[in-house]
């Protein structure tokens, strides 16, 4: 290691497992380690498939794996690092930026040039970098510096640059079917070794279904439950004796707390549930997660927040209750702790599932942002400055602001954004809830305003005081 040291100090080895008493988990202390023992994928790694011919051609290139959690997208790179002797760097896109990208190609080119050994570049998550970030490996993919090899649960057509798609390799991974995770499991029972688990406690073909039928084709589900099974019998004292039967393994996986790790995956993907069922409506789903969140041990403050950023995120003015109903329930769930309180964040989540859902806001604001993060810094228009001394009100500071409240139906004949930007339009309301009502009062002003602009265009002068009110259609 050089004394600046280096950003592949400790890059992983894709020969290489931890061992089976370094803590690791079960799923990591069995990851398979050669293509042979990668099962599940056949239809695009069996002999013959395209990808497998490119494999044993040592013709590798730059690839997207699109499959959802647990299916073996971290364990097919591992392994396409080691077949192809490439250098195998990873690292996540959701703590990692455009500057490690540049550090990873900084060394994988000194690689090369030195050594001649290629890198490949492991992205997990890689729909978490944005498109501009995403455009940052597309030099370096092109001119063979990197082998790219992004994971994604997302659909690639939506997430990601279409240049570094037409770049790339789509694969797509499946879940796993039931046999290829029964065979998964059976091999961490036989080999007792690598996989640590305690020896003495066998599992019955039926009980050995129950772990996997509950795992949905997730591997590493699958592992945990398996894990958590044999550890659970072996704290009732089963070692050397014991053979867990089906009604064993029903009993002891009932228990939400060995299928829920507030730390961990487990606890974004019940989270991400939960979320999703509240902004499909479904006020059944919704409470499933939650009672699944809280029964697992999740911190109830953090709940109550996500219920909160909600409220704003996918209900926002469509329903303008919510936001201090969710409030209500994390100040009440402050007031009155566990189990009491919990009452009123399940609540909060059902009036949250049911009410009209809007995302405006949300949309308008992120635009709003973007367009001052682009360079969209524009002048305060000199009528809307604060004339607060008597040099800035010489110096034009609030010179020829109209007040509204002296107009008719208090609008007044002026612009609010910078000149360049008069025509923006952030916010546009959605056609739920009262959401409803904020359109049709936008509506009525954006007619005011511009039957004003119009009797300016014709060179009349409006009496402030003058005209009808009209009432009708007024807000």
């Amino acid at each position: 290691m050089s004394e600046t040291g280096s950003l592949f100090d400790d890059h992983v080895d894709p020969d290489e497992s931890p061992a089976a008493g370094d803590g690791a988990p079960l799923a990591e202390r069995m990851r398979p380690r050669r293509l042979e023992d990668y099962l599940g994928q056949e239809e695009v790694l069996g002999p013959g498939s395209a990808l497998r011919d490119l494999i044993e051609g040592d013709r590798l290139s730059s690839m997207i794996l699109w499959g959802p959690p647990g299916c073996g997208k971290t364990t097919l790179a591992r392994i396409l690092a080691g077949r192809t002797g490439l250098e195998f760097i990873a690292f996540s896109a959701v703590l990692s930026g455009v500057r490690e990208v540049r550090a990873v190609v900084a060394e994988a080119r000194a690689r090369r040039r030195v050594s001649g050994r290629g890198t490949l570049l492991f992205v997990d998550e890689i729909h978490r970098f944005n498109k501009a970030q995403q455009d940052a490996f597309l030099p370096h993919v092109e001119d063979g510096t990197i082998v790219l090899v992004g994971a994604t649960t997302e659909n690639p057509s939506f997430e990601l640059n279409p240049a570094l798609l037409s770049r790339s390799r789509v694969v797509v991974l499946r879940a796993l079917d039931r046999d290829s995770l029964l065979a998964i499991a059976r091999g961490a029972l036989e080999d007792r070794e690598r996989s640590g688990l305690p020896t003495g406690i066998a599992l019955d073909d039926e009980a050995l279904e129950v772990v996997v039928d509950g795992a949905g084709g997730d591997a590493r589900a699958m592992f945990n439950r398996l894990e958590a099974l044999v550890l659970r019998e072996a704290s009732r004292g089963g070692l050397g004796r014991s053979r867990i039967d089906a009604a064993r393994a029903r009993e002891s996986l009932a228990d939400p707390r060995l299928r829920y790790d507030k730390s961990g995956e487990e606890h974004f993907n019940v989270m991400s549930a939960f979320h999703k069922s509240l902004r499909g409506g479904d006020v059944q789903a919704g409470l499933y997660w939650l009672a699944r969140m809280l029964e697992g041990g999740e911190d109830r403050a953090w709940v109550a927040r996500r219920l909160v950023r909600f409220a704003s995120e996918d209900v926002g003015l469509a329903d303008p209750q919510a936001l201090p109903l969710a409030l209500a329930a994390s100040a009440a769930w402050e007031r009155l702790g566990s189990p009491e309180g919990e009452l009123a964040l399940a609540q909060a989540a059902a009036y949250l599932a049911t009410a009209p859902k809007s995302n405006a806001i949300y949309r308008a604001f992120d635009a709003a942002r973007e367009a001052v993060r682009s360079g969209e810094l524009h002048d305060v228009p000199m009528h809307l400055r604060n004339a607060s001394t008597g040099l800035m009100r010489s110096l034009g500071y609030g010179r020829d602001y109209r007040y509204p409240h002296d107009f008719d139906e208090a609008i007044a004949d002026q612009g609010y954004l910078p000149a360049a930007l008069a025509d923006a339009r952030f916010y546009e309301p959605s056609p739920f809830g009262h959401e409803k009502e904020i359109a049709r009062r936008m509506s009525w002003w954006d007619e005011v305003r511009e039957r004003l602009r119009g009797g300016k265009r014709d060179g009349t002068l409006r009496d402030p005081r003058a005209g009808e009110r009209g009432e009708e259609g007024k807000p």
